[in-house]
């Protein structure tokens, strides 16, 4: 779940990268199709479980890929930026950023013009794109110089029209290829973080503006949406119940014109920091976050994990994080899969379960951040260049972007 980038500020920031002796850049290829990507196989798929994507891997694209992102015909966009230190002068480095644009049923990935400044010095590079459908996508910059500063492009990144983040009207729906993020109603200008009201923006996908929502769900001042739609169409947003003060999550199934609020079975908790809920062929899982007691301190703490067979009206409290068993973090979203099966992504590892998250194996020392995209799961690994996307939370496409940088 993201935060609105003009209020919290830097989304991305990246390492400037060390190129001996480099003293400029020269002209960069566009990025060429790889070998077919490859499958990452797992046994015993459900009966008609969606195959994985396909998707042609793009090795040889510049520099570094970030925040890519896919609409649900397979199109699909990054932003890449490639560094140059200074290590005498730091303040004569640089960053080249670009964008990469994946056209529907295309055989390869292609460098378009991207509208994102060269970054000088040591700031580094702060920039988010959002996909909001085929061929259209928003960059929201997020730099010191412009916080609020946004380009939208409605034809794959072909050219870009300058925009602000500023809420400009409001609306009652979420359109199709909509995204939500969030702004600080009160006070205003404040960062989300130090928000005492916030507020549901939609991210409009015909002129790439930012829209309040009408009717939001009512979830307290700790408000955290999901930034896309769930599989099967229904959008979620976490928070705290006012009248218990217990994390609760809200799920609103006509594109956010009224939504259902259900409370975890957790205690009150007075310091939340959301929960990452992600809808299964057979369960809803809700990841609750937050502060751990004893065992080894850790970045992304998972106080518990929690399921739903009814579509998010009841829950039952599957694991409670202890000191010592893993899982106890989570990177991005539960991965839930058929008959039970779901997935952690952790700081140590992944861990699946079989039996809806009452019990978990390790599955691998694969680091991976695991997000949604309209068109399936998408895990954006830790370091290197390798991604994953899978449809039906089981089976996983590999897929190469920007890897000339590890070398």
């Amino acid at each position: 779940m993201r935060g609105h980038i003009g209020a919290v500020g830097a989304v991305v920031a990246l390492v400037l990268v060390g190129t001996a002796g480099t003293a400029g850049c020269t002209a960069e290829p566009a990025g060429r199709s790889a070998a077919p990507a490859r499958s990452e196989g797992a046994a015993g798929p459900a009966a008609g479980a969606p195959a994985p994507p396909r998707m042609p891997s793009a090795p040889d694209l510049p520099g570094w890929a970030h925040s890519p992102g896919f609409a649900a015909d397979g199109s699909g966009f990054t932003l890449l930026a490639r560094c140059v230190e200074d290590e005498a002068q730091p303040e004569n480095s640089f960053c080249r950023q670009h964008v990469a644009v994946l056209d529907k049923g295309a055989a390869r990935w292609e460098l378009r013009r991207s509208p994102l400044p060269e970054v000088r010095g040591t700031h580094g590079v702060s920039a988010e794109i959002t996909v909001l459908g085929p061929g259209r996508a928003l960059i929201q910059e997020g730099s010191e110089e412009h916080p609020l500063r946004t380009w939208f492009t409605r034809d794959g990144g072909r050219s870009w029209t300058k925009g602000e983040g500023r809420p400009a009207g409001t609306v009652a729906a979420i359109p199709a290829g909509g995204a939500l993020t969030l702004a600080c109603a009160q006070p205003p200008g404040a960062s989300v973080d130090d928000c005492a009201l916030r507020q549901l923006l939609v991210i409009s996908p015909e002129d790439g503006k930012f829209r309040a929502l009408a009717r939001g769900p009512q979830l307290g001042s700790h408000m955290r949406p999901a930034d896309v739609a769930e599989p099967d169409g229904s959008w979620w947003a976490s928070g705290v119940d006012p009248v218990s003060k217990r994390p609760a999550v809200a799920v609103s199934r006509d594109a956010g014109r009224s939504w259902a609020t259900s409370v975890l079975p957790s205690p009150p908790t007075t310091n939340p920091w959301g929960v990452s809920v992600a809808v299964g062929p057979d369960a809803v899982y809700a990841a609750e976050m937050g502060e751990l007691t004893g065992g080894e301190p850790v970045k992304n703490p998972m106080r518990a994990l929690h399921r739903s067979l009814d579509g998010g009206r009841t829950w039952k409290r599957m694991w409670t994080t202890t000191s010592t068993d893993e899982p106890r973090t989570l990177l991005g979203l539960p991965v839930p899969g058929p008959g039970g099966r779901v997935t952690i992504h952790g700081e140590a590892g992944a861990y699946t379960s079989m039996d809806g998250g009452s019990t978990f194996r390790p599955a691998g020392a694969r680091l991976g951040h695991v997000n949604r995209t309209p068109m399936g799961l998408l895990r954006q690994p830790g370091s290197g260049c390798e991604y994953g996307i899978s449809a039906d939370g089981v089976r996983w496409t590999q897929v190469r972007l920007a890897c000339s940088a590890e070398s």
